[in-house]
C-alpha cells in the first residue's frame, strides 16, 4: 500500500471467517467472533483520522472562505461577450469556460450574486477519510441563486457558461483576500464541464515550522452547484438533445442524444439531496461509516476513484450505492441491505451486489421504475436512483465498468474460498499494477485533432475521454475473445494557474492495458458471419476492409475471415500487435509512430517460443515410447508395476526445451524410475538389495538391446558413499537422440529403512542415516511422480504455467540461489501462485505468472507459516491444522532455523520438509529480500520497468568468486571417449558416440565442496549458463582453542589471544582461509580458471 497504508498485525487464524451467503440472512453472532471481523476492526482502528490534530486550522480557513464569498457584491447582468472582454481587461483571473467557449454575439447575460447557501459535504463533512489517502480534499459547495438562470440555460452550454464566470468571481476576490493560500483551477471528477476552484496552503507558510508528524496536507475545492430541482427531468433524459448544434449529418429534427451533458446538469442539483441521504444512512445505520472507510480501503487498492481517470467509481459512488441499498433494490422496492449488520457484513453485501449487478451490461434501477425505461438507455454503465432522477455513474466509463465487475468478481471468489487469506486479498495487497494484471500494454498518442472532432460532435466529456471511446470500442471488436479484459489509463487532468486563460496543449497518451487469453489470442484466422447473411457480412467487411476475404470449412460452409496465419509463430502477443496495429491505423487514422507496445520483454530474457510445446511433446513421446519398450520385455524377473517420469523435460518444466544430443547442451538424460510388483525374492539386506539392483538394471539393458538394435544401453554408478545408498543408473539412449536414465526402485528397501528408523536398539547414527536414505528413496519414488504428474496436468491446463516456471527458475539461477532450492520447489511456486491468484485473475502470460510468482515470495512469511500447495483441493481441514502445527514443533526444536527453514506441504508430503531439504536460513532469507526488492520496482516503474534489472546480479557481496574455464568445460562436454592427437593421422576414428553425461562438470565440482567445505563456506552458483561459483565465509567460524575435530582446516594466531588470568596464555587457532581456497583449487584443476578474494 502507500506510506500511510496499515500494516498488517499478527491475530489468532485457529479457525476461518464465516462463510458469506446472503447479506440480508446474515447474522452477527458468528461474524462478531470471526477473525475477518477482528481484522477489520483493526484496520478501521488504524486508518481513521483524528482529525483535530490532522487538521488543525482547517475549520477556521473554512468559515474565513465562507464568509469572504457571502460578502460579495452583486456583478452584472451583462452580456457575456461584454462581461468577457471587461474582465479580461480588469482582472487577471481567467474565466474557466468549457470548450467550445462561448461564441461571439451570444444574446443571452452574466451576472454574480452571493450563493443561497454554503456547505461543507464529502468525506470531511461525513469523516470517513482514511491516513492511507494520497491526498485530502474538503469540499465545500457554493449553490448559485435561480435568478442567475433563464427557463433555457440548460440548452447549448449555457448553464456551464454562467457557472464559470460565477466561479470567476468568487476566484478573483478570494485571491486578492487570502494571500496565504495558492488557488488553481481544475476539473470535477475529471468532467471537462465543471471547472473548480482549489485553494491549497501555500508551502512557504510551512517554511522554518517543524509540524507535528499527524498533520496532512490537503486542499480545499470550491465547487459552484445548481438550485435543488431546478432542471426539467423531462428535457434531461439520457435520450434527450439539449446541444442545439447541429453536427455532421444532423438535422433539427435527428439529434444525437447527449446522456453525459444530461446527466452533468441534473446532477449539479443534487448535492444536497445526496448530503441528506447519506446523513440519514449513517444515523439510521450505525455501521454506515465504517462499512464506507472499508469501501474507499478496496477502491483504493484497485486504483479506483472519483476521477474519470480513476475509474469514476470513488467513496462517493460506493457510499450512495449502499445508502441506497439501505432503502431499496430488492423485491417490491425492499431494501436489500438491513440497518443491524456488521460493517464487513456491509462491505461483503455491497460487493456481492457490484459483482452480480453486472453494470456494464445492463442498466440497475434502484427504486421505483420510470414511467419510460428506454430514456435510460445510453452507452456507458447506468445505476439509476429513480428518487433523484439521476444516472450516479454517469462519469464512469465502460471498461471501467467492467473492470469493477471483475474485481468484485474476485473478491467474491475469495470470500467463499476458505483457503484465501482474505483480509489480505481485499485490504492489503495492492492490485492496481498493471504488470501484475495485463499481458499487453499499448501506449497510444492522442491525436492533435481529437479535440476539434470532439467539439463538432458531441456530448461535453472531452476529446480525450471520447478518443478513449473510440479505441476501446474498436479494440474490443478487433480482438473479441482473444482479450478477457480491456483498460484504459486516460492522463489525469492537471490543474492550471487562476491567472492563466488556458493550459498548454501537448502531447498526451493514452495507456492501454490487455488481458488476454493465451489459448485464443494466437489463433490465426478470425471468423466471422456465414456469407449468405448479407446484412452482418457487409459490417464484417466495411469493419475490417481490404483483408476480410471468405473461408471455405471442409463442410461446405463459408464464411467472411481475416487471416492472421503470418504472425502466429509470435505467439498471441505478435498476432494481437498485428491485429491492434491494422485496425487502429485503419479505423482511427493513426500511425505505426503513434503507437508503442509493451509486454514482450519478459519473454525476451530467456529463449521462449510457441513451438516449445512441441519440443516437451516431442519428450514426452520418446518417453512413451521408451515406457513401452520395457514393458514390452518378457525375460524380467519381475512384473513391472510402474515407470514413472520424474525429469523436468517431461513436464513442460525444463529450462530449456528439451532436444536430442542432451550432452552437447550440458544436460543429463531424462530421468525415469522403475517400480516392480511386491516379491519375496527381494533380499533381506539393504545393502544386497543395492547389487540385486545392478543386476536387474544390466538385465534390462541387454535384453533392450536385443529387442531393439537401435538402442544403446551403458550402467553407471553413482557416487555413493556407503554401500546401502543406490549404487547405479542405467541410461538407455535412442536412435533419435533422446536418452533415459533409469533407476529402480524396491519396495522392500523402504520397508527395511523404515523398520531401522524406528528401532530404537539401533544408535542414533543408525537411525538418523536410515531416515536420509528413507527420505530420499520416497523422494524419487513417491514424491517426485506424483509431483511430475501434477506439474504436467496443470502446464496443460494453464497455458501461461510452464513458461512462467522456467523464467522463475532462470531467476533464481541468476541470483544464484538455484543450487539450494531445487526445481520441484521452484514448480511449486510458480504452481501456488496460479492456484491462489487472489486478489488477482490466473495469470495469463510469461509476464503476470513469473511476476505473481515474486509477489508471493514477497508476502510468503515462512517463519511463521506454512506453504500448502493442493491443486486438487483434497487436503482436510484437520490435515491443514496438521500441517501448522508440525511447522510449531519445528521452530521449537530448532529456533535458529538451522535445519528447516521454508515449508512447503502438498498433498502427497504432508511433512513440509521433503522439498526443502538443506536450504540455509541466509538463502531464504536473501529469497524474500530480492523478490520484494524485484516486486516494488515492478510496482513503481510498471511498463517503464526493464526487465534485465531483475535478473541482475553483481559478484561485489561475495567474499570469494571461483571463475570457472569455459574452455575446460566445453572439453567434458565435447569429450566423446575417444583419444585426440596434435597429428590428424594418430587421432582415434571410428570410435562410438559419446556417452550420457554422468552428472554437469560444475554440478559434480558444486557438490565436492559442499561435501567438503560446506561449514567454512557457503557457496552459491547460478546454473549451467554461470561461469562462476560465489561464496561466503561463514562468520560463525571464530577462533578456538585446539580440538580433535575441528570443522575445517584451522592454524595458530599469530599472536596470543590473551591470559587465563594466572599468567597462562591459552593458544587460538583461526580459519586457515588460504588452504580452504588452495585445497578448492586443486580440487577444481582445469575446472577453476582463477580465484578472486573480496580484501
Amino acid at each position: 500500500m502507500e506510506s500511510h497504508s496499515p500494516k498488517r498485525r499478527k491475530l489468532d487464524h485457529s479457525h476461518g471467517g464465516p462463510t458469506f451467503q446472503s447479506a440480508a440472512s446474515s447474522s452477527m453472532g458468528a461474524s462478531g467472533s470471526s477473525t475477518f471481523v477482528l481484522e477489520t476492526d483493526e484496520l478501521l482502528s488504524e486508518v481513521k483520522l483524528d482529525y483535530s490534530s490532522a487538521f488543525p486550522a482547517l475549520d477556521q480557513t473554512l468559515r474565513q472562505l465562507k464568509d469572504a464569498i457571502e460578502g460579495l457584491e452583486q456583478y452584472g447582468p451583462i452580456p457575456i461577450d461584454e462581461a468577457t472582454t471587461r474582465w479580461e481587461k480588469t482582472s487577471r483571473t481567467a474565466i474557466p469556460y468549457p470548450d467550445p467557449k462561448p461564441a461571439r454575439g451570444c444574446p443571452y447575460k452574466v451576472s454574480f450574486e452571493k450563493p443561497t447557501h454554503i456547505n461543507v459535504v464529502g468525506s470531511y463533512a461525513s469523516q470517513t477519510m482514511t491516513k492511507s489517502q494520497s491526498s485530502f480534499a474538503v469540499d465545500m459547495i457554493a449553490v448559485m441563486p435561480a435568478t442567475l438562470f433563464s427557463e433555457k440555460d440548460y440548452r447549448d452550454y449555457r448553464y456551464f457558461y454562467k457557472r464559470a464566470f460565477f466561479l470567476a468571481c468568487i476566484t478573483d476576490a478570494l485571491r486578492n483576500n487570502f494571500s496565504d493560500l495558492d488557488f488553481v483551477y481544475t476539473t470535477l471528477n475529471g468532467n471537462a464541464l465543471l471547472p473548480i476552484l482549489v485553494a491549497r496552503p501555500q508551502d512557504k507558510a510551512l517554511k522554518g515550522k517543524k509540524e507535528p508528524s499527524t498533520k496532512a496536507s490537503y486542499e480545499i475545492r470550491i465547487i459552484p452547484n445548481a438550485p435543488e430541482g431546478y432542471f426539467p427531468a423531462t428535457k434531461l433524459s439520457a435520450t434527450s438533445n439539449a446541444i442545439r448544434r447541429n453536427g455532421p449529418g444532423e438535422t433539427s429534427d435527428n439529434k444525437t442524444p447527449t446522456p453525459f451533458y444530461n446527466n452533468t446538469l441534473k446532477a449539479e442539483s443534487q448535492f444536497v439531496p445526496y448530503l441528506k441521504l447519506l446523513h440519514r444512512a449513517s444515523s439510521t445505520c450505525a455501521s454506515f461509516k465504517d462499512a464506507c472507510i472499508l469501501g474507499r480501503t478496496w477502491l483504493q487498492q484497485r486504483g479506483f476513484g472519483g476521477d474519470v481517470a480513476e475509474g469514476g467509481f470513488g467513496h462517493f459512488h460506493w457510499a450512495v450505492l449502499m445508502a441506497l441499498l439501505l432503502q431499496t433494490g430488492g423485491r417490491k422496492d425492499e431494501p436489500i441491505l438491513s440497518s443491524s449488520l456488521h460493517a464487513s457484513q456491509l462491505f461483503k453485501a455491497t460487493v456481492q451486489y457490484l459483482a452480480s449487478s453486472n453494470l456494464h451490461k445492463k442498466a440497475v434501477i434502484l427504486g421505483s421504475s420510470p414511467a419510460a425505461p428506454e430514456t435510460l438507455r445510453q452507452s456507458g454503465p447506468v445505476l439509476y436512483d429513480s428518487a433523484r432522477d439521476v444516472n450516479v455513474l454517469f462519469n464512469m466509463t465502460s471498461w471501467s465498468a467492467f473492470m469493477l465487475n471483475e474485481h468484485a468478481k474476485l473478491s467474491l471468489s475469495a470470500m467463499n474460498d476458505p483457503q484465501v487469506e482474505l483480509f489480505d486479498s481485499l485490504f492489503i495487497t495492492k492490485v492496481n499494477q498493471p504488470l501484475q494484471m495485463f499481458d499487453l500494454f499499448i501506449n497510444i498518442n492522442i491525436p492533435s485533432n481529437a479535440s476539434q472532432k470532439s467539439s463538432i460532435a458531441t456530448d461535453g466529456r472531452g476529446s480525450k475521454v471520447d478518443f478513449a471511446e473510440d479505441v476501446y470500442r474498436t479494440l474490443k471488436k478487433a480482438l473479441g475473445e482473444r482479450a478477457k479484459l480491456i483498460n484504459i489509463q486516460l492522463p489525469k487532468s492537471t490543474a492550471r494557474k487562476a491567472t492563466s486563460s488556458a493550459a498548454k496543449a501537448k502531447t498526451e497518451t493514452l495507456s492501454v492495458g490487455i488481458m488476454c487469453d493465451p489459448a485464443k489470442a494466437s489463433q490465426g484466422r478470425e471468423f466471422g458471419p456465414l456469407y449468405e447473411n448479407k446484412k452482418d457480412a457487409a459490417k464484417f467487411r466495411d469493419f475490417w476492409g481490404d483483408i476480410a476475404e471468405l473461408w471455405q470449412f471442409p463442410s461446405g460452409e463459408i464464411v467472411e475471415s481475416v487471416n492472421w496465419n503470418e504472425f502466429t509463430p509470435l505467439g498471441y502477443f505478435g498476432v494481437c500487435q498485428a491485429i491492434i496495429t491494422y485496425i487502429l491505423k485503419s479505423r482511427l487514422k493513426l500511425t505505426e509512430g503513434d503507437l508503442v507496445f509493451h509486454g514482450q520483454e519478459f519473454s525476451n530474457i530467456i529463449p521462449l517460443s510457441p513451438t516449445d510445446k512441441a519440443s516437451f511433446d516431442t519428450a514426452k513421446a520418446a518417453f512413451s515410447v521408451f515406457e513401452k519398450d520395457v514393458r514390452d520385455l518378457e525375460d524380467l524377473p519381475l512384473s513391472v508395476k510402474q515407470i514413472a517420469a520424474i525429469g523436468p523435460e517431461t513436464r513442460y518444466a525444463s529450462l530449456h526445451a528439451p532436444t536430442p544430443n542432451q550432452r552437447k547442451q550440458g544436460t543429463t538424460p531424462i530421468a525415469a524410475m522403475l517400480s516392480l510388483e511386491a516379491s519375496g525374492k527381494w533380499p533381506e539386506n539393504i545393502a544386497s538389495i543395492q547389487r540385486a539392483k545392478i543386476a536387474l538394471l544390466l538385465q534390462i539393458g541387454r535384453s533392450l538391446e536385443e529387442a531393439k538394435p537401435k538402442i544403446e544401453t551403458h550402467l553407471g554408478l553413482e557416487d555413493a558413499e556407503r554401500e546401502t545408498e543406490n549404487l547405479a543408473f542405467l541410461d538407455i539412449v535412442y536412435d533419435n537422440g533422446f536418452s533415459f536414465r533409469l533407476r529402480v526402485h524396491s519396495d522392500q528397501e523402504e520397508t527395511l529403512l523404515d523398520r531401522q528408523t524406528k528401532d530404537q536398539t539401533l544408535d542414533r547414527h543408525a537411525r538418523t542415516e536410515a531416515a536420509a536414505l528413507l527420505s530420499s528413496a520416497r523422494w524419487r519414488s513417491t514424491i517426485l511422480p506424483l509431483h511430475n504428474q501434477t506439474v504436467s496436468t496443470y502446464c496443460t491446463r494453464f497455458p501461461a504455467l510452464s513458461s512462467s516456471i522456467r523464467l522463475t527458475k532462470h531467476w533464481f539461477n541468476a541470483h544464484r540461489l538455484g543450487n539450494y532450492l531445487n526445481e520441484p520447489l521452484i514448480e511449486l511456486f510458480v504452481l501456488q501462485a496460479f492456484l491462489q491468484p487472489h486478489p488477482f485473475p490466473m495469470p495469463s502470460s510469461t509476464t503476470t505468472g513469473f511476476l505473481r510468482t515474486l509477489l508471493l515470495l514477497a508476502s510468503y512469511d515462512w517463519r511463521e507459516e506454512p506453504m500448502i500447495v493442493d491443486p486438487a483441493d483434497t487436503l482436510s481441514t484437520a490435515q491443514r491444522i496438521d500441517i501448522s502445527t508440525r511447522l510449531e514443533a519445528w521452530r521449537k526444536i530448532d529456533t535458529n532455523m538451522n535445519r528447516t527453514t521454508l515449508f512447503v506441504a502438498t498433498a502427497f508430503d504432508t511433512t513440509g520438509i521433503a522439498y526443502t531439504q538443506n536450504i540455509p536460513r541466509v538463502v531464504a532469507t536473501r529469497m524474500t529480500a530480492l523478490a520484494r526488492s524485484a516486486s516494488k520496482a515492478a510496482k513503481d516503474k510498471g511498463v517503464q520497468l526493464d526487465p534485465r534489472t531483475l535478473f541482475h546480479s553483481g559478484l561485489r557481496d561475495y567474499d570469494v568468486v571461483i571463475h570457472l574455464s569455459s574452455k575446460a568445460i566445453k572439453g567434458v562436454l565435447r569429450d566423446d571417449g575417444t583419444k585426440h592427437s596434435r597429428f590428424k593421422n594418430l587421432d582415434e576414428t571410428g570410435g562410438s558416440g559419446a556417452l550420457p553425461l554422468p552428472e554437469a562438470p560444475v554440478t559434480a565440482l558444486l557438490r565436492r565442496l559442499n561435501a567438503l567445505y560446506a561449514a567454512p563456506l557457503l557457496f552459491f552458483h547460478g546454473g549451467s549458463e554461470d561461469n562462476a561459483i560465489a561464496a561466503l565465509w561463514n562468520p560463525q567460524l571464530h577462533a578456538r582453542g585446539f580440538s580433535a575435530n575441528m570443522p575445517s582446516s584451522f592454524k595458530p594466531q599469530s599472536k596470543s589471544a590473551g591470559g587465563d588470568g594466572n599468567g597462562e596464555d591459552k593458544e587460538k587457532y583461526e580459519l586457515n582461509k588460504e588452504a580452504v581456497l588452495a585445497e578448492i583449487a586443486r580440487i577444481g584443476g582445469d575446472l577453476v580458471e582463477k580465484i578472486d578474494v573480496k580484501k
